[in-house]
Parts: structure tokens; C-alpha cells; sequence
């Protein structure tokens, strides 16, 4: 049988932290098996589902790289469907018609609370005629549940998990007004695109008690379940926006990676080993559910910036120069054009070394793009002082007449300026770093002078000298 898992995202916002990690288990385990990971935007809620929300959830996905197999199921458009095996459960007995008012099922609630009992419907216009039934008062359609025994939830992650009927109230299938719940579009939907194995959330246990009761009675196959403990924040509570439950958008826009983050969520929870750096090809290879852990996992910022620096690090420098790219160009309010592209190109392997996101990356290759006289920050001018410009006078003109210029023989050049003016080559170092980047933190500067070539470098160190 092929494998067929779904990721079903209500579009109200964005896809948040811990959906993209649902999404990733889904699409891994279809991958690792071979089969199909389909996409179905459950749009039933009218009022609060928007377009903006489900354009972020395909944004979203494609930027992590998860693809699906089939075009997307919008649950709204499905509703017909859902009204078509509500009327099937009515006609074998199995649903029925509620007409209690609004003000009964508040009087309901409320005496089961001050009688200690869960406040749930009391069932009772399950056995009643709907001949007797009240004025003006539009029907529910409720699904009997077996109110004695037990439902159980055979999981791959949490075991099996019982729950008594008695505490499991007979659902509304459809409103009032006719239109179907959540609860029963979704055994539906699952039904009718072939899913085999769901993967969510352990948010959703008791959902599954009561869409087990339903499948049963409608007369399906019951699909594999696997629950998810949530994401909590490092501190142990859940997770919230201080902790990192943000947008996948918002990751990008902070400038991580998104084969960094895919392998960070993937580490949330679920393990191989010691493995930490684990490739897309070594996760669809190994991905498994019994490798899922029964605690929730903790979110860390710190973990994830060490991650996106390791891929950083490694990642090929035309692909980060393509990074780097538009967030220079929005910067500076201009396009770059192919020189600097390949100004940044030929930097890169020297600029990721210490960075720990694009943004970072981005920060710290303007000073070459930058237009001259450049501007120097507080630390770098600290360093130009009288002694330091005059040293950097004397090493400008050695630099003029250089034959070849390359990191080689720049690096001589200056390592012989140090000894004749009988200095150490931090003090040169120091001083020519400012005067070239503007600031005290770059590549190595024998790189520097390298990538940005003669009348750049000297340029820049003179024009320091004439302010």
C-alpha cells in the first residue's frame, strides 16, 4: 500500500514554527516510504481565513522545501461532500437532529460544573421524535457516539491511549445553519485523498478519539496515527513569540538558511544518534517515527544560530553571494551590478567564516560596494591616529608599486613594511583594516586587499590620510 501523509494548515495566520515541523515529519515520512505528501488548506473558518494567510503557507513551504504531490484541497470547497455523509449517518441512525437552544446548553454547562461533572451535552435529543421538537429553533446535526466502553488510540509515538465514551459527548456534525465542523471534514477529507498515515500534533489526541468513533460508524478503514509532542520554549513553557513561535517567513527575513532551519526542526524531537548536521538525503534515508521522542522538545535560539552558521560555513559562495544580493541592493537603493556581484562572490569564502546568519553576511559586505570616501565607525577611527597615518602613508606607497597584486604579495609587501618600520603586524594590521573596511572586523586583510584590488585599496587608504 503507498504511503499517503497530509499537512492541513487552517490559513488564519502564519505557518508557525511548530506546523513547519509537523509539515517536515509528514513530508519526510512520504518520502522515506516513497509515497505522497499532499497539501489541504482547511478553510472551513469563513470569517477568520484569508488569502494573505494562505499564500504565507505556501511561501512558507516552498522556502523550506517541501514540496507536495497533488494540488492543494481547500476543505470549504469540499463541503458538499461532507452534508452528503452527515445525511448518510441520519438515514442509518447513527446522527441526529438537536434542537437545544443556545440558553439550554449554557444551563447545561453550568450545572455540570457546579456538580464537579465535565461540561459536556447531555444527550438529550438523542432518543427524542423530532416531532417534538420546539418553534423556531434551527437543528444541529449530532453524531451518536457509543456512550459506554472505551475508544483507543493506537499511536506510533504515545502507545496506545484510552479514553472512557461516556467523556466523549456526541459532536455536532453540522450546524445549525447547515454547514458541516471541522470534525467532520476532516475524517472525510482524510478519507477521500487516500491518507494512510496522520502526523500531528499531540494537541489533537482527544480529536482523534472522537474521528475514531466516527470512521468506525461510517463504516472506513481507520488511518495510522502518530502524535507529536508540541514545541515548548527553552524555559519548559509553552511556546510563544518571546520563545520563537514565529512565521517561517520571519526566519528567512532574519536571515537563516532554510536547509539550516529544515535540520533544526527536524532535531526537534526526533534523533539519530549523536547525528546533529544531517543533509535533506540522510534525513529521507533515515526518517523514522520510532525515533520520535515522548517529551516535548525545547526551542533555543542559540542551537539554531550555531546550526545556521555550520551551513553558512559550508554553503557553495555563489549561492550566498544570490542571498546576499537583495538585501545589499535594498540597502544601498540600487540594483548591484556584475563587478560588485563578483566582488562579493570572490569575498564570500572569507566573510562566512564568522557569520551566523545572511543578514550578518549582508552587514558585513558593504564595505565592499561601498563608495569612497568611506565612512568609518567609532572603533576604526580610534585607530587612525597620528603614528598609525603615518605608517599608512609609507605602506600606501609601497602598495602603488606593487608588479603583481595578490593576497602573496600584498601579504609580503606589508609583513616588510612592519619590519623596516620595526613594528609588530597587528599595528599595521589594525590601522589598514579601518581604512579599508571602515570598520575592525573583516576577513583576513591580506584577503581584503586582494578582492578589492590596487587603486581600491590604495584609494581608500589615502583618502583616510587627506581628512
Amino acid at each position: 500500500m503507498t504511503v499517503v501523509t497530509r499537512f492541513a494548515p487552517s490559513p488564519t495566520g502564519f505557518l508557525h514554527i511548530g506546523g513547519a515541523r509537523t509539515a517536515l515529519f509528514n513530508w519526510l515520512y512520504a518520502r522515506h516510504h516513497k509515497g505522497k505528501f499532499l497539501l489541504r488548506i482547511e478553510d472551513t473558518d469563513r470569517e477568520r481565513s484569508t488569502e494573505a494567510a494562505i499564500e504565507a503557507i505556501f511561501g512558507g513551504m516552498k522556502w523550506l522545501g517541501l514540496d507536495w504531490d497533488e494540488e492543494p484541497i481547500f476543505q470549504f470547497s469540499q463541503r458538499e461532500r461532507h452534508v452528503e455523509i452527515a445525511n448518510q449517518l441520519l438515514e442509518q441512525g447513527k446522527a441526529y437532529y438537536c434542537y437545544a437552544s443556545r440558553e439550554e446548553l449554557a444551563e447545561m454547562r453550568e450545572t455540570a460544573r457546579a456538580e464537579g461533572r465535565p461540561p459536556v451535552y447531555d444527550g438529550r435529543w438523542r432518543d427524542r421524535d423530532p416531532s417534538e421538537a420546539p418553534a423556531g429553533v434551527d437543528p444541529v446535526v449530532r453524531f451518536k457516539s457509543p456512550n459506554e466502553g472505551n475508544t483507543i488510540v493506537h499511536d506510533k509515538v504515545q502507545g496506545d491511549v484510552t479514553f472512557a465514551n461516556e467523556q466523549l459527548d456526541d459532536m455536532i456534525l453540522l450546524r445549525a445553519d447547515g454547514t458541516p465542523t471541522y470534525m467532520l471534514s476532516v475524517v472525510v477529507d482524510d478519507y477521500d485523498m487516500g491518507v494512510t498515515d496522520i502526523i500531528r500534533g499531540d494537541d489533537h489526541l482527544t480529536n482523534a478519539a472522537r474521528q475514531i468513533q466516527l470512521i468506525e460508524a461510517i463504516g472506513w478503514a481507520v488511518p495510522n496515527h502518530t502524535h507529536i509532542p508540541l514545541i515548548h520554549g527553552p524555559d519548559g513553557a509553552k511556546l510563544s513569540k518571546r520563545h520563537g513561535a514565529l512565521g517561517v517567513e520571519a526566519y528567512r527575513d532574519m536571515g537563516y538558511l532554510p536547509e539550516a532551519l529544515r535540520n533544526y526542526l527536524l532535531r526537534l524531537g526526533w534523533s539519530h544518534g549523536d547525528d546533529e548536521v544531517i543533509s535533506t538525503e540522510q534525513a529521507i534515508e533515515w526518517f523514522n517515527l520510532e525515533n520520535i521522542g515522548k517529551s516535548a522538545a525545547r526551542f533555543d535560539f542559540a542551537k539554531l544560530e550555531n546550526l545556521n552558521g555550520l551551513y553558512i560555513r559550508s554553503a557553495n559562495d555563489a549561492y550566498l553571494t544570490g542571498l546576499v544580493a537583495p538585501i545589499l541592493a535594498e540597502k544601498t537603493g540600487q540594483d548591484l551590478s556584475p563587478n560588485q556581484l563578483n566582488l562579493i562572490e570572490k569575498a564570500m569564502n572569507g566573510l562566512k567564516e564568522r557569520a551566523k546568519s545572511v543578514n550578518s553576511l549582508a552587514e558585513s559586505s558593504v564595505f565592499l560596494i561601498a563608495e569612497r570616501p568611506l565612512a568609518l565607525d567609532k572603533k576604526a577611527k580610534s585607530l587612525i591616529t597620528e603614528e598609525a597615518s603615518a605608517v599608512l602613508m609609507r605602506l600606501a606607497d609601497r602598495l602603488e608599486i606593487l608588479d603583481v597584486w595578490n593576497a602573496e604579495t600584498v601579504e609580503a609587501a606589508i609583513r616588510a613594511a612592519a619590519d623596516a618600520e620595526d613594528i609588530k603586524l597587528g599595528k599595521i594590521a589594525q590601522p589598514l583594516r579601518a581604512a579599508l573596511t571602515g570598520t575592525t572586523v573583516s576577513p583576513g586583510i591580506f584577503d581584503v586587499l586582494d578582492v578589492l584590488g590596487r587603486e581600491q585599496s590604495v584609494g581608500r587608504i589615502r583618502d583616510v590620510l587627506s581628512e
